[in-house]
């Protein structure tokens, strides 16, 4: 198994919520997929260094069939220098009959490493096929504070933890594996596959499977996958 299987991602729509490596996971897919489109129903920074060409389109499935250089990126708009605008959900979910790998970040982070959802997000269409709850390996044993969690009052919510608590593996498994967080709204069709991503030694690999077999006492989930994907060989484990 390929990190691309291991996260289901070889066919239909993959969205991506949570926090620790959304991006990094979507640029690391697409240059394993062919034809990938990659797009956003957020907010996304320009993306431009890691797919062959970004298309600024009201009409995304009009440039996706048209398309020749892959990844493609297909946005509505340029916010500002940068980032772009995302699509509503409704318009990605009409894409789920084009014959290519549609991979679409739903939620934003502010470049932390764990979060807890607003009750504005996750923006998953409802087509989506697979959607992966991210979190870092690196924020176990860590303080739940702002510099690295996105959303202290919803994660402290969610694990009952106070603000400046250590974040242990059941906090990070109950954040993923809740219904307020990594598995919120998820749509019934579609299949929910966690991440810890950042598994890049021994000991953090430690931590992410006691956060992987932590999430599988709290939800029917079919495995949990342990990443690295600044590594050229992404996939560390599967739970």
């Amino acid at each position: 198994m390929d990190i691309v299987d291991a996260l289901d991602a070889r066919r239909g729509t993959t969205c991506f919520v949570g926090a620790g490596g959304k991006k990094t996971t979507m640029a690391t897919l697409a240059g394993h997929l062919d034809h990938a489109v990659v797009t956003a129903t957020v907010r996304i920074p320009i993306f431009d260094g890691w797919v062959d060409e970004v298309v600024v389109t009201e009409n995304p499935r009009a440039a996706i069939e048209g398309g020749s250089a892959w990844p493609l990126g297909v946005v509505p708009a340029q916010e500002r220098p940068d980032r772009y605008r995302g699509y509503d959900p409704e318009t990605v979910a009409e894409l789920a009959d084009i014959d290519h790998p549609i991979l679409v970040k739903a939620d934003g982070a502010r470049m932390r490493e764990f979060k807890a959802p607003s009750d504005r997000e996750p923006q998953l269409p409802s087509t989506a096929s697979t959607v992966v709850p991210i979190a870092s390996a690196h924020v176990v044993g860590e303080p739940l504070t702002e510099e690295i969690v996105h959303r202290v009052d919803e994660v402290a919510a969610i694990t009952g933890l106070n603000p400046d608590d250590e974040i242990r593996p059941e906090d990070v498994a109950a954040v993923l594996a809740s219904d307020r967080g990594g598995l919120k709204d998820v749509p019934g069709d579609a299949t929910a596959i966690p991440l810890l991503n950042m598994v890049d030694d021994a000991d953090l690999e430690a931590s992410a499977r006691a956060v992987a077999e932590a999430i599988h006492d709290r939800a029917d989930v079919p495995r949990v996958v342990l990443a690295e994907m600044r590594a050229d060989d992404p996939l560390v484990a599967v739970v």
